[in-house]
């Protein structure tokens, strides 16, 4: 019998090849803000990806599964400024005026990188609503805008008929991927509970007052070392950790916290003295943003609690390996139990490498098409329940302990321990008293009882304890 041939003739060709078979073509990056984290993300897509004339990648053509990125435009307030990276002019082209990256329709994602909540809000909405993808490190603008960041992709996809995505790795831990993990590592999970290490700035001063540094000693040092900022307010005094739980906290829980809600509380107020007393209960001080559900009629099933806080920390611990500016998240969820993420987390290629990690899942298609995948609506207490640390400093006398329990009493705290170190100046001396599990706002009544007694030389200072890992 005649033989039957399964070949096509090349007339038909063009019929059977697949769309994605075909090369896809560049993708197109417009950067705005040439800054530490700028200047890595260029040198990562330009030289190591292939996207400039003098790359030493393998890959220097896009593929028909993932096209090559390429910054084509970056926006810098002053063209002529001295960079510390070399910008490949044949490919990229330097504007100071962000609508020539806006306007531009060839060109599919916006990277920004610049900071801030008012530029870079214009930019980062104003490239939404023309149906470009946007990648951004900006935790602030993303704490801030939540909900109205989330309708605006929404109502690009809805509107522009293109895929827009929304990618913020970069925005929470520098190098750590954790955004990613729990944008996909938990759908058949329940998260119980987030805490993290999230500002490395705060973490490398603990550690080195846990040495036995002063406060000011070591805030001086972080700034000399450029760890901190000739203004450290945001790091110090947490809110740059507020804004950055608020992102895990809806990621983790679906639920949207609003920043001014969430009790801040940041590392001013901490000394040394803290830390001997922490030693002594086998502990170490670091300061945390947490976010997680209270138990009401049964195990986490209650309110979700949200805040920021010095927190005293076992050495046992996952969370106190992180040292110097290491930063660390530790997952409590149904399935896994603790499950613990650590590495840099700030760094030109710390963060830059995130914030790649982003652009090439917007390039394969694998970005989520919703930037926050839960929604719901548990209700909201940062009135949290803990055990807690109380350091009283005091001028030495009769009845103190006796007067420290009364008011304890008083507003039902329940005194876990009394820890007194060897008194050395009777008129300026400290002790510190644990307590049971109770409200953020019984222990807060009692040290304002405590301060307002003759014997008190100073607000009692105040963390969570960590008593239950």
């Amino acid at each position: 019998p005649e033989a039957t041939s399964f070949r096509k003739p090349l007339s038909n060709l063009k019929t059977i090849m697949s769309p994605s078979s075909q090369l896809a073509r560049p993708l197109r990056i417009g950067m705005i803000g040439a800054g530490t984290v700028g200047g890595g993300v260029y040198e990562l897509i330009m030289n190591r990806l292939g996207g400039g004339s003098g790359g030493n990648s393998s890959r220097k053509e896009s593929t028909p599964a993932t096209p090559t990125p390429i910054i084509t435009k970056i926006c810098v307030r002053d063209a002529t400024k001295q960079r510390d990276f070399s910008i490949d002019s044949s490919a990229t082209q330097v504007v100071t005026d962000v609508q020539s990256i806006l306007n531009d329709k060839d060109i599919d994602l916006v990277v920004e990188v610049a900071g801030g909540v008012t530029f870079a809000k214009d930019a980062v909405y104003a490239s939404l609503k023309s149906g470009k993808s946007v990648v951004t490190a900006n935790k602030a603008l993303i704490a801030e805008n939540l909900e109205e960041i989330i309708g605006m992709v929404d109502e690009a996809n809805s509107d522009s008929g293109k895929s827009v995505k929304f990618g913020y790795e970069a925005s929470v831990c520098g190098g750590i991927p954790i955004i990613h993990a729990l944008q996909s590592g938990y759908k058949g999970d329940i998260i119980n509970e987030v805490m993290g290490i999230c500002n490395g700035t705060t973490n490398y001063m603990l550690g080195k007052m846990e040495d036995g540094a002063d406060y000011d000693e070591v805030l001086k040092e972080a700034q000399d070392l450029g760890f901190a900022e000739a203004d450290p307010t945001a790091d110090v005094e947490g809110h740059d950790v507020r804004a950055k739980i608020a992102i895990l906290a809806k990621l983790a829980f679906g639920t949207s916290v609003p920043l001014e809600t969430i009790p801040c509380t940041g590392i001013t107020n901490v000394s040394v003295v803290d830390f001997a007393y922490a030693k002594s209960m086998g502990c170490t001080i670091k300061l945390v943003g947490t976010a997680a559900r209270q138990s009401k009629f049964g195990e986490r099933d209650g309110p979700l609690s949200v805040y920021v806080s010095p927190k005293l920390v076992p050495e046992g611990h996952l969370l106190a390996g992180a040292t110097g500016c290491g930063n660390a998240v530790v997952v409590d969820s149904a399935n896994l139990g603790a499950a613990s993420y650590g590495g840099p987390g700030a760094g030109r290629y710390a963060t830059a490498n995130s914030v790649v990690a982003d652009v090439m899942r917007v390039a394969d298609g694998t970005c989520p098409a919703v930037p926050f995948p839960l929604t719901s609506n548990v209700e909201i207490d940062n009135d949290y329940v803990s055990a807690f640390y109380v350091r009283i400093s005091f001028r030495d006398g009769l009845g103190i302990v006796r007067s420290v329990g009364e008011l304890a009493e008083s507003q039902g705290v329940s005194i876990h321990s009394i820890l007194q170190q060897p008194i050395a100046d009777r008129m300026a001396a400290d002790t510190v008293v644990t307590t049971e599990a109770c409200k953020l706002s019984q222990v807060t009544a009692l040290c304002a009882l405590i301060e307002k007694e003759d014997y008190a030389l100073a607000p009692p200072v105040l963390m969570p304890l960590i008593s239950d890992y």
